[in-house]
């Protein structure tokens, strides 16, 4: 049993229990349900968010250029030129890169984000300085080979998006496949696998994201209508997901909803009616906006963190999004294609242990709601991404997603326990392990215990933190972190014997008990 740190408040009476052996199914989750992002500006190099202690000013202001045609450069459109850094293309070579990488795998890698959606793919052993009129970045063929060859040997197909700037269209303005034809023709021909791909990334948002001026829905759905008979034809194994709608909830915090500068906002309602036909219904979701944009929506703060609201508004994007699925694809299910703490990069505590609780929460609510596939943005790039962007060493949230990868398995089960402040409760089925099942508990209250009683053996896996806002992370009471040539330390549980088990506060455990006896998991 774990041991009460100083301060901490005994966990109350009348403590839930659970019945590994008697939790139902509820879904199964695709066994590359964890993803990650890696930006197509991390591929051909460019300007990203710029570090916090580099901003002048954290609440920078809109350029005046919300809702124009963007213009060729890296910059989107009504975005302050100021939040962005250059950075040079990301080191897919890199040793431990891939090392840590492999050891999330099976997993996608979707290569997009706003600037793919003006990337020009150059076909040639002499690529172009400068990109031509209408895209924004060049990517060689050197560098999407590298990206190739990062996703197999890291076991991660690839996800993406097409080029749909004004470049890619002809004189009646409609899309041309043309660009895309050459660049998906080079990948298929040089090994790689595009899993699944949307139209374009952020739909919702057009103007900020590269479409021509005055782009709307109906210009959506007719270039929709070009997209899928073209990837249906010449890629027929690439699941087609759309509409990738973001920042859309029944809240006055949804980032869609009067942030971003005045750029208008296509409704996901609108876009989805030309998706029908598509394999999945795929969108992103933030709860707030970073304080890098302050200037450009709602933002949170690190005393929330651990909130209900918080957490839970995960929960609220999705129900919005079901609620445009139901009537334009009914039982189609959910790609979440894109999410993290916070948009614009993330918030300074987006790398500290304090954001595994969203990570992990976000997981195992999405987990048995249809959703197949979490897509967190991003592996490396920026305060948000699981790995530090210059080390690439382990962030907090690493360590938690190898333990999901470890532990919980692709059948989501009812915990029995509903979501309460305080503990939260999810079950799978245990990897690996026939009949065995997995529980995640992830405590939320900062100042008191919580207990649950577990009629089984099991093995308990304790995160903790000394400080919340750290970045080093204790497994059972030891630091972990890499050892020589970036060993990942051994992922070892703690026996405990059935009966009541106490959870410290501010923390997450996983319990394996492989001799549960649950039939939903033979």
């Amino acid at each position: 049993m774990a041991v009460m740190p100083a301060g901490a408040q005994e966990p109350q009476r009348g403590a839930p229990a659970v019945q590994p052996g008697r939790l139902t199914r509820v879904g199964t989750i695709d066994e590359r349900f964890q993803s990650y992002n890696v930006e197509m500006l991390e591929v051909t190099g460019g300007k990203f968010w710029k570090p916090y202690k580099e901003i002048g000013k954290p609440a920078a202001q809109p350029s005046a250029a919300s809702g124009r045609e963007a213009q060729s450069g890296d910059t989107p459109a009504g975005m302050s030129a100021d939040l962005y850094q250059h950075r040079p293309p990301l080191a897919l070579t890199n040793r431990r890169l891939r090392a840590m990488a492999r050891a999330l795998g099976p997993a996608y890698m979707r290569i997009s984000g706003t600037w793919a959606n003006t990337t020009y793919f150059a076909d040639t052993d002499t690529p172009p300085k400068n990109p031509p009129q209408g895209y924004g970045s060049v990517l060689t063929r050197q560098q999407w080979l590298g990206a190739i060859d990062f996703s197999r040997a890291v076991d991660a197909p690839i996800v993406t998006s097409m080029p749909i700037g004004t470049g890619t269209r002809g004189a009646d303005g409609l899309w041309r496949p043309d660009q895309a034809r050459r660049w998906l023709a080079f990948t298929k021909a040089n090994g790689g696998t595009i899993a699944a791909a949307e139209f374009f990334n952020e739909p919702t948002m057009a103007s900020m994201g590269g479409a021509p001026k005055g782009y709307d829905a109906a210009a959506f759905g007719r270039d929709f209508r070009g997209f899928e008979p073209f990837m249906r034809k010449e890629y027929p194994g690439t699941k087609l997901l759309g509409p990738g709608s973001v920042g859309e909830a029944n809240a006055d915090w949804a980032v869609a909803a009067g942030g971003y500068g005045n750029m208008e906002v296509l409704p996901a309602a609108e876009l989805a009616a030309s998706t029908r036909n598509a394999d999945a219904f795929s969108y992103h979701h933030y709860g707030a906006v970073s304080q890098r944009c302050a200037a450009m929506g709602q933002q949170t703060s690190a005393d929330q963190a651990l909130s209900e609201d918080w957490l839970g508004r995960t929960d609220q994007t999705l129900a919005f999004y079901r609620g445009v699925r139901d009537k334009a694809m009914p039982g189609k299910h959910f790609w979440n294609t894109e999410t993290a703490d916070t948009a614009c990069g993330g918030n300074p505590w987006a790398g500290t242990f304090l954001d595994t609780f969203r990570y992990l929460d976000q997981l195992g609510r999405l987990a048995r709601q249809e959703v197949d596939v979490v897509m967190h943005n991003t592996l490396v790039a920026s305060d948000y991404g699981l790995l530090d962007e210059n080390s690439f060493a382990p962030k907090p949230k690493f360590w938690g997603a190898l333990l999901w990868r470890k532990l919980m398995g692709t059948t989501v089960l009812d915990s029995g326990v509903p979501i309460a402040a305080g503990l939260h409760v999810y079950a799978h089925c245990l990897r690996v392990v026939p009949s065995g099942v997995a529980l995640m508990v992830i405590n939320t209250d900062k100042n008191m215990a919580g207990a649950m009683n577990v009629p089984a053996p099991a093995l308990r896996y304790t995160l903790r933190a000394t400080e919340l806002q750290g970045t080093h992370v204790e497994l059972n009471g030891k630091v972990l972190e890499l050892g020589h040539n970036d060993a990942l330390p051994a992922l070892t549980g703690i026996p405990i014997p059935a009966g009541d088990v106490s959870f410290e506060p501010a923390s997450i455990t996983f319990l394996a008990l492989p001799n549960a006896s649950n039939d939903a998991c033979r």
